[in-house]
């Protein structure tokens, strides 16, 4: 029986140019997450970088600030699994890692599975 071929060292670098390349792509553009139907939304970038925060006027109460805290986070995780998608797609075939993991220490989420799920949604 004879042992595997090697890698070609070439192929791994090239392969290793294009993810970096299409990350960087990635990285450039932008996404935004929504929740309590886009009464709270969330502008980040590709890499990850939460750029922008609107807030609509009604879902300011005064009264009721751990409901606007639940969609400020929903839109956060909503953000977050677009950037894991973002990344899957740029990278095509090499998207196959799961990119979803690393989000889920930042945003607390699922791995992208459900983050665009509303919990303060009716």
């Amino acid at each position: 029986m004879s042992e595997p071929e090697a890698p070609n060292p070439m192929d791994l670098l090239a392969s290793a140019q294009e993810a970096m390349a299409a990350q960087a792509e990635a990285a450039a553009r932008t996404v935004e997450g929504t929740a309590g139907g886009g009464v709270v939304k969330v502008t980040m970038t590709g890499g990850g970088e939460v750029t922008g925060i609107t807030l609509s006027p009604q879902v300011v109460d005064p009264t009721d600030v751990e409901m606007l805290q639940d969609l400020i986070l929903a839109a956060l995780r909503d953000a977050g699994a677009k950037v894991v998608e973002l990344q899957r797609e740029a990278l095509g075939s090499l998207g196959q890692i799961d990119l979803g993991s690393a989000f889920d220490q930042f945003f607390g989420g699922s791995g992208g599975g459900d983050a665009g799920t509303d919990p303060a949604a009716p």
